[in-house]
């Protein structure tokens, strides 16, 4: 499937992984092979978040098969590996930063950002934050989600503004939806509104989140990154073609 493009805004909408099996009967056809989830998931979805190279290493031929199996226009979002950020803390990260880079390289056309989940654990730190976030080939193309209060502050955003990273919106039972703009990108994150992963956005606030992502086109972003990341019970690929119909009307 195509990104949505409406008034020169193109919205990449999609879930965060696609191997799930409790999808299978209620996303997925019952009798699809799992070998074909993929081409499924692709024929609905312009874009995929992938949280498993946050959990482990892949080899160059993962990537290169990932890049092969992409339709024109389908992009993928790569979460950066814990060790950066849940074991070092972002602290002397430059070479783990570089080899990463090089991993999303292989993608090619198909690469579209990076998503850096900064650990509640981390210690406010602007200048550690921002030395990492250079050590990235393209800052801008790296999303930043918080999970600490601490360190949402406006200096934090002038931070990313400074480096052109983005600012990752989050919606969770913690975090209420913000509409934060700090480059021509634009992050939601949507983890469950009062439920941690098994929440199913009804309509009316899956309207909220059309709006808004409207409304972060209208005040220059040129393309806004929408996942869902409630997979129980197959919540996040039927919120996402909802949202996907609400944003093309």
């Amino acid at each position: 499937m195509n990104p949505v493009v409406q008034n020169k805004a193109v919205y990449f909408v999609g879930t965060s992984g696609w191997t799930y099996d409790h999808w299978k009967g209620c996303f997925y056809p019952q009798g699809l092979s799992k070998s074909h989830w993929f081409d499924y998931y692709a024929s609905r979805f312009a874009a995929v978040e992938i949280n498993a190279t946050f959990y482990r290493t892949f080899k160059d031929q993962t990537y290169l098969n990932w890049k092969t199996r992409a339709p024109q226009g389908f992009g993928y979002v790569l979460k950066v590996p814990k060790i950066i950020t849940h074991r070092k803390f972002l602290l002397d990260v430059d070479a783990e930063i570089k080899t990463f880079c090089r991993s999303c390289a292989l993608l090619e056309d198909h690469f579209e950002m990076i998503l850096l989940q900064v650990a509640p654990q981390t210690p406010y730190d602007l200048e550690r934050l921002r030395k990492a976030l250079l050590a990235f080939d393209d800052p801008g193309r790296v999303a930043v989600e918080f999970r600490s209060a601490g360190w949402q502050t406006p200096e934090t955003e002038q931070l990313l503004c400074d480096v052109g990273a983005v600012y990752c919106n989050v919606d969770s039972p913690r975090q209420k939806l913000t509409s934060i703009l700090t480059s021509d990108l634009a992050y939601l994150r949507l983890h469950g509104r009062k439920h941690w992963y098994s929440y199913n956005y009804p309509d009316d606030e899956l309207c909220e989140v059309s709006t808004l992502a409207k409304n972060l086109a209208q005040r220059g972003a040129r393309r806004i990154y929408i996942f869902f990341n409630n997979d129980f019970g197959g919540y996040a690929p039927a919120n996402a073609q909802t949202l996907c119909r609400m944003l093309e009307q």
